[in-house]
């Protein structure tokens, strides 16, 4: 038999999935209700006190997403100062619901108005009332005017956790019709707009600045298709630096929001797209806040050379933002180091980074680790990595669209100084270099020089046709000389091996290069053809081998 006490319906639980989505009524347009006493049940009291001094509404004025950011930034210094000062003087008991974020109950004198709390803390006669926590303090100062509202408690609570809450807290029902809040005057705009989207669906406000107000107030609110709203036509506005930095800066309740999610994102890619050459921008960039140099660094598209100047670029960067080393090395090891792809940097850089002080030794031993195991792992294992990656946040075993591509390094030193070098191209990135593009390697060294491989679509000998080339160049200029002999190979089907297409010898001096204009002997059309024997799975094996000679 069932427990006659126990509910067959919770209503908190069925409201919550409403939630959600929005509300269950979404879709439905109330706008003919909103402050109509034949369509509600409740008189809602808004008590409007003045702001603090020198304050301002956030939108009050501001033409720009900036103006916006430096408004906020103050209300929030002076809302801190004062919170220090009052907010022990605020009864613990008095507060509504210890799950909603900092929202306090302030004695009120007005004889009309209802206990929200069960229990007052004096025989006197409470308010039904819950301030902002936008403002704590209780001792403002007097009301500056009251505006009143007929609301419907069906229509509020589908929209809003937090109205649910305020309904249903246990008040007889001789008292339960008037509910007063009391805000700022700054609050004032984004609050009406807000429970007029709650009954309409629609915003009227159509400026980044006001629809931020409304998008604090409807995450004050626990109004998730208001915010949904807000985000959406934020996103659809023209995005600027500023712009971006702000939406990734919006206190933390909102950006843990869902409903968010989608503008937050889009200003990770407008920064990413905008600064995708560090190089380029390099002072601006390098004067942007944490937050925004976290999305540039999250990039796959980042231009530039390689992973060695991805960290040496964080290293700038964090230098110059955290001059003390403490909060460097937490910056480093807690936010920015998931971010370098340790595995795409070249061992000479990754012996750095073990010797660096900016980072814990603990912390720069555990990446140096982890790029070497990878960079030992077989091709597909590698592969398979990457892929398991690339969902997640940091992505550091997935390869990026570097300038200077990644080469793997088989050096010898007996019975010849020697070394093998492996570099792979996508078909795409082929395809990239018609008519005459190139692409270079990243360095790798023998003998103590510098050398990188360079693959061309250039003319043939003949200038006749298109065709695929391969260069050997030496990076160190001046007058030192290095004989060296070196081989070209590819692999080619049906047997995937490497068959050798190129032998030469070189007496390199700094600055030059050598190669063969048409390594595989074949026009560029035949060599990118569909069945073509050089590209296997999309990819270009290509294979140099080395040997100082003496």
């Amino acid at each position: 038999m069932k427990d006659s006490n126990s509910d067959l319906f919770d209503p908190v639980v069925a409201m919550e999935s409403e939630w959600s989505r929005g509300g269950s009524t979404s879709d439905a347009d109330f706008a003919f209700a909103f402050n109509d006493s034949n369509f509600s049940d409740r008189v809602l009291r808004i008590e409007i006190m003045p702001d603090p001094v020198d304050a301002r509404p956030d939108s009050d004025g501001c033409t720009t997403i900036a103006d916006w950011a430096r408004h906020r930034k103050r209300r929030r210094e002076d809302i801190k100062k004062d919170n220090g000062a009052d907010i022990a003087s605020v009864p613990d008991e008095q507060i509504l619901n210890g799950n909603q974020p900092d929202l306090d109950e302030c004695e009120n004198q007005d004889e009309d108005a209802v206990a929200m709390v069960e229990e007052p803390n004096s025989g006197d006669e409470a308010t039904n009332s819950i301030d902002s926590d936008w403002s704590m303090d209780c001792s403002a100062g007097a009301v500056v005017r009251v505006k009143t509202l007929h609301i419907s408690s069906p229509i509020l609570a589908a929209k809003s956790p937090f109205f649910y809450k305020l309904f249903s807290n246990g008040m007889r029902e001789s008292e339960q019709r008037h509910v007063t809040l009391r805000i700022n005057a700054s609050e004032e705009a984004a609050l009406m707009e807000l429970l007029n989207f709650m009954y309409s669906n629609t915003l009227t406000t159509t400026t980044a600045p006001a629809l931020l107000d409304v998008l604090m107030a409807a995450d004050k609110f626990e109004v998730a298709s208001c915010m949904r709203c807000c985000s959406r036509l934020l996103r659809n506005m023209p995005m600027t630096p500023d712009s971006a930095l702000l939406y990734l800066d919006l206190p933390s309740s909102v950006l843990m929001a869902d409903a968010v999610q989608p503008l937050t994102d889009a200003a990770k890619q407008y920064l990413a797209g905008r600064y995708k050459d560090i190089t380029k921008f390099q002072e601006e960039v390098l004067a942007l806040p944490l937050a925004g140099v976290e999305a540039i660094l999250s990039s796959d598209d980042l231009q530039v050379a390689s992973e060695d100047a991805v960290y040496d670029f964080v290293l700038k960067w964090s230098r110059q933002q955290y001059p003390k080393l403490e909060e460097r090395r937490e910056v480093l090891g807690s936010r920015l180091a998931r971010l370098i792809r340790f595995p795409y940097m070249t061992c000479r850089k990754l012996k750095k980074v073990l010797t660096c002080t900016d980072f814990d030794h603990d912390v720069a031993s555990k990446l140096v680790l982890e790029g070497l195991f990878f960079k030992a792992e077989a091709p597909h294992r590698q592969r398979a990595l990457a892929a398991e990656d690339s969902a997640s946040s940091n992505r550091r075993f997935v390869e990026r669209a570097y300038k200077y591509r990644p080469v793997k390094v088989v050096e010898f030193e007996l019975p010849r100084q020697q070394c093998v070098v492996y570099l792979d191209l996508k078909r795409e990135e082929c395809a990239n270099l018609f008519p005459s593009g190139r692409v270079y390697s990243q360095a790798f060294h023998l003998g103590g020089q510098g050398f990188f491989l360079s693959a061309h679509c250039n003319m043939d000998q003949q200038s006749s046709f298109h065709c695929f080339g391969l260069f050997l160049g030496m990076q160190e200029k001046g007058s030192v000389s290095f004989a060296v002999d070196y081989e070209f190979a590819a692999r080619s089907r049906p047997t995937e091996e490497f068959v050798s297409k190129y032998k030469g010898n070189y007496v390199f001096t700094g600055g030059k290069a050598v190669g063969y204009r048409n390594l595989f002997a074949i026009p560029w059309t035949s060599f990118m053809a569909e069945d073509s024997l050089y590209f296997i799975n999309g990819v270009l094996h290509l294979r140099a081998e080395l040997t100082i000679r003496h």
